[in-house]
């Protein structure tokens, strides 16, 4: 009797925790780059489902770390692949999935005469003043080094001379915020913290929206850097976290994040 007493009580507290999980919201932890993009996404889903979304946004490395330190979190979508793997890696989550893509462009004050063609050769000039994310803390930092590695083919000695000059003024913890609500290379850019700042061309609308006198140029082909965003699910989870995940997925979601300028894999080709 008592034991039957017990696994009664067992089995309603199980029931009354999934009830009370089915209506909290989705735990999102997301790079900073997604913001725009998926907090449209978790506005759709919780429309069709009336599931809330929770989101965290910031540097994909530094919020990893979080992650891996304890911090509740049940989705994690990632600027680069490496992150996710990590936790992945530890028991921390589930596979990872490749969501989106993205690449780098370079975006300069409006004085500054910039094509493809001379990029190297402005970025190499010692009056100009490069701007990048911070690498390890943030995978836009680390394709931006990744751009330097590239320029040492082209030109000898330029990947040793461009990450002494560049100036890693976001992504980190101690890095000086945007005002809210503002792009913070645009601002950066707009301030004369950097002449020339590498950031993800997704950055476009809202810089050409905030400061529009600032240009966008793309990256040679010899330059050129593409980043690949990575989705994965904590162990532990909530099922409306995996039902999230399944949304930033599926042809909705992956619509969203294509009208936000990302490259978004599981699209049809055709549009069937």
């Amino acid at each position: 009797m008592r034991r039957t007493l017990i696994a009664g009580i067992l089995l309603m507290t199980g029931a009354m925790t999934s009830a009370v999980r089915a209506g909290e919201p989705v735990l999102l932890h997301s790079a900073g780059s997604l913001r725009a993009a998926l907090t449209e996404v978790a506005e759709a889903f919780t429309a069709q489902t009336a599931v809330g979304v929770k989101p965290v946004f910031g540097a994909s490395g530094l919020l990893k770390d979080r992650i891996a330190g304890g911090e509740r979190a049940e989705v994690f979508a990632s600027a680069d692949l490496g992150n996710p793997q990590a936790l992945a890696k530890a028991g921390l989550s589930g596979p990872v999935v490749l969501f989106a893509r993205n690449e780098l462009c370079a975006f300069a004050r409006p004085e500054i005469a910039l094509t493809p063609e001379t990029l190297l050769e402005r970025m190499l000039d010692s009056g100009i003043k490069l701007g990048t994310s911070t690498p390890k803390a943030d995978p836009s930092g680390d394709y931006a080094f990744q751009v330097f590695a590239r320029a040492e083919a082209v030109r000898p000695g330029a990947r040793a001379a461009l990450e002494a000059k560049a100036l890693q003024l976001t992504g980190s913890a101690s890095s000086t915020p945007a005002p809210d609500g503002a792009n913070v290379y645009g601002h950066k850019l707009a301030k004369g913290e950097a002449d020339i700042f590498l950031a993800y061309c997704t950055n476009a609308t809202p810089i050409a929206k905030e400061q529009p006198g600032l240009k966008l140029v793309r990256l040679p082909p010899s330059l050129a850097v593409g980043a690949d965003y990575g989705l994965t699910v904590m162990t532990g989870a909530s099922p409306n976290a995996w039902r999230f995940a399944m949304f930033i997925l599926s042809r909705d979601g992956q619509a969203i994040l294509a009208r936000h300028g990302f490259a978004a894999p599981t699209l049809p080709r055709d549009g069937g």
